[in-house]
């Protein structure tokens, strides 16, 4: 097994994937040190070589039930005309962390893969549980799209090359411009910023904010590129898109700086005691939501791919069981079903007919 396949198979698990990125230290950031992005919380997580080979193995050799689904997921399809007749302030999961937000009558997009599957080719790696709801190419133009990180399941290249002559503006974090020049985005629609910089465009105000995570689309260029959340304020609507992070404190001064947030998206999936200071486990969510200070919740970040050894549905039950529990309205939408901000609109729980029927769901735990 050759790097570049180590790399593919440990980034269905950890999301660490292939194709260097020098490092640049030019940047003046008090994040970057040593040529290095660095975290809040700084956490030590051992993904040396052998440690990779460590995770590989346990991810094409050993059993774990029901991580993928025995049949492709249903979809709610969405169409150019639906989306155009809709005047409220309306999102719609497209799969994963992608997320279509209709506001003041703008698109916008979170982490856009189109991809069939979430890696550096498209010959092996992890693959879609589903459709996607709408013909990518048939998407009305979009205002901006918002990159959280470089990882393959969040910034994809083929997604880029079918978006950047339809988009007026990529926000992405510090490092990640370099990627999307590479691909044909031209540099004045690109602006790249650091942890709490704020930029103003189309009455729309975005702010970077911190999350606790790590960054590298190989093994060899690990955080040379900043990861983060996101603060998108329309004006009449305030939205937080936390990317992918670790629970950390840094969620209760975003809460405190920008809070309340109407919505909240959340990454809510590929948790792992191995890794449990880069993703949330749905507790975490929960307290992250809180601390954001959020009104309504979207989990995200499930669904789509394999990118752990929980089951595939896990994320959705403990997520809808713990915003029960803690009176959170956590809203579970079918891929490209309707989602109006600060509606009382309820989801039935789509995914029951295609969790196995034996499973007791009453009883279902979350991975330790």
């Amino acid at each position: 097994m050759n790097v570049n396949i180590i790399a593919t198979a440990c980034m269905s698990i950890v999301v660490l994937t292939a194709c260097a990125l020098s490092s640049e230290s030019r940047w003046q950031s008090p994040h970057f040190r040593d040529g290095k992005f660095v975290n809040l919380e700084p956490y030590k997580q051992d993904f040396g070589f052998s440690r990779t080979l460590d995770i590989v193995e346990k991810f094409w050799f050993t059993e774990f039930p029901d991580t993928e689904p025995d049949h492709e997921l249903p979809v709610q399809p969405l169409t150019r005309q639906q989306l155009s007749s809709r005047v409220q302030d309306a999102v719609y999961r497209l799969g994963h962390s992608t997320v279509l937000m209709k506001l003041n009558g703008q698109y916008w997009l979170t982490d856009p893969i189109f991809s069939e599957r979430a890696s550096p080719v498209q010959w092996i790696g992890p693959k879609r549980f589903h459709s996607v709801p709408i013909n990518p190419t048939t998407l009305p133009e979009i205002t901006g799209v918002i990159i959280s990180h470089d990882h393959y399941d969040h910034l994809d290249e083929d997604s880029i090359e079918l978006l950047k002559d339809r988009v007026q503006h990529f926000f992405v974090p510090l490092g990640v411009a370099k990627y999307l020049k590479d691909w044909g985005v031209p540099d004045q629609k690109i602006h790249e910023l650091d942890w709490w910089q704020s930029v103003s465009v189309e009455g729309m105000r975005l702010t970077a904010t911190p999350s606790n995570h790590f960054s590298g689309r190989g093994l060899f260029n690990r955080n040379e590129t900043l990861w983060a959340s996101w603060v998108i304020d329309s004006g009449k609507k305030k939205i937080f898109f936390s990317g992918d992070s670790g629970y950390f404190e840094g969620f209760k001064e975003i809460g405190k700086e920008f809070g309340p947030f109407d919505l909240t998206i959340m990454e809510n999936g590929a948790y792992n005691t191995d890794w449990a200071k880069s993703h949330m486990f749905p507790e975490e969510t929960i307290q992250a939501h809180k601390d954001l200070n959020g009104k309504q919740m979207l989990p995200v970040h499930h669904g789509t791919f394999k990118l752990a050894f929980h089951t595939w549905f896990d994320p959705m039950e403990s997520i809808s069981r713990l915003g029960q529990q803690h009176q959170i309205p956590v809203l579970t939408p079918m891929m490209g079903q309707e989602v109006i901000i600060g509606g009382s609109q309820t989801y039935a729980a789509w995914w029951l007919d295609a969790m196995p029927k034996a499973q007791d769901v009453a009883q279902f735990q979350s991975e330790p």
